[in-house]
């Protein structure tokens, strides 16, 4: 995952993976043959991540390319990614919850000798569990981990090494370029059981062998654990009203959430002036750091050309000089990091679809026939 983090490299990538690997997605998506081979998936999540390209454009794509139902699993699951940003956006309190969780959690590494051994053990790859401490140096030297790998190793942090899974959740973000924060948090509450309570993921070795071709084998793996749980899980909250831009001369603030400023529903507003938000993930690696930059900057570029105007790195405390408009920040960073008074706007896309994620994905996955771009 080197590629540079362009919305071109983004468009050149759907049609690649369209043109060659689409067609077999929905039977070799399980499947990690590792960093150096041809990837299984589409790989566009770092891309669909920061918005560099919208999950509209990339399910409308594939649907003219394959048709007739032929792109039905890799379209499901570019909807899992706006399911699980829908339901952080009505469950805030599972990204809260898991902040407070990891900044706890590393309070207790101070004071736990077995504990910090066994983390520091993990995160360094010397865990001595095949597969494991190979995905380590992965995600450490690439930013970059398969789908069903991150599964496997969710579940061996949580079931086998018995460590926090908050930790390890914080520990995906700092190091994959497209750690999300609604994707990943909310990953990690479903193999430790908690997203749907009692219903866990566990990883077994037969299945890792299976889907590994063969590269790995670990042996030691607690293949029966009982699910984690929490005393209150997240209370559900409504998803709030979004602005409508104003007519007349407006600034447009991008951030790391959406880099698609030519797409945006802004109306009759007039964009005189762009800034640019950079707020990285807590502990953000220097690689990830690079990616936020990159897209930004791929970002500002094109929104100066397109609104012929300037377009500039804002601080969060940005005064533009008249109202200011921005992409709706779903729960995270971003969210957190916008100046007050700026007017959200929001795309169709989630309009329609993040009322439908405040339960399991069941009822997004129905709707999903009404809800692709006609």
């Amino acid at each position: 995952m080197t590629r540079p983090m362009t919305r071109d490299v983004a468009l050149d990538r759907l049609s690649a993976f369209l043109a060659q690997a689409g067609l077999a997605y929905a039977g070799a998506r399980n499947t990690d043959r590792g960093p150096d081979a041809a990837p299984t998936t589409s790989a566009l999540s770092p891309y669909l991540r920061r918005r560099l390209i919208t999950e509209a454009e990339v399910v409308a794509a594939a649907d003219r390319a394959f048709g007739d139902g032929g792109a039905e699993k890799f379209v499901s699951e570019v909807f899992w990614r706006t399911y699980f940003k829908g339901h952080l956006e009505t469950h805030p309190e599972a990204w809260t919850g898991f902040l407070a969780l990891a900044a706890a959690d590393r309070r207790r590494l101070a004071t736990e000798p077995g504990l910090r051994r066994t983390y520091e053990a993990a995160i360094a790859g010397r865990t001595g569990i095949d597969g494991f401490d190979d995905w380590v140096a992965d995600l450490v030297e690439t930013g970059w981990l398969h789908n069903h790998t991150r599964m496997w190793f969710a579940s061996i942090w949580i079931f086998t090494l018995r460590l926090p899974w908050a930790l390890g959740a914080a520990f995906f973000m700092a190091h994959l370029i497209d750690g999300d924060p609604a994707s990943n948090t909310l990953s990690w509450r479903w193999v430790a059981g908690l997203h749907t309570r009692g219903k866990h993921y566990v990883a077994r070795a037969e299945n890792i062998r299976r889907y590994t071709d063969s590269r790995f084998d670990p042996v030691g793996l607690d293949e029966y654990p009982d699910p984690l749980d929490e005393a209150t899980p997240p209370r559900e909250v409504p998803i709030k009203r979004a602005d409508a831009a104003p007519a007349g001369d407006v600034a447009l603030l991008l951030h790391l959430d959406d880099l698609n400023p030519e797409s945006l529903p802004l109306g009759d507003a007039r964009i005189v002036r762009v800034g640019g938000l950079v707020v990285h993930a807590p502990d953000a690696s220097d690689r990830v750091r690079e990616a936020d930059r990159a897209a930004m900057a791929d970002a500002l570029t094109r929104a100066a050309a397109h609104f012929d105007c300037p377009a500039t790195l804002v601080p969060a405390d940005w005064d533009a000089g008249c109202p200011t408009v921005t992409a709706w920040a779903p729960v995270g960073p971003s969210a957190d990091a916008l100046p007050a008074g700026c007017l959200r706007v929001r795309r169709a896309w989630d309009e329609a679809a993040w009322p439908l994620a405040t339960r399991g994905y069941g009822r997004l996955r129905k709707a999903i026939p009404q809800l692709m771009p006609h």
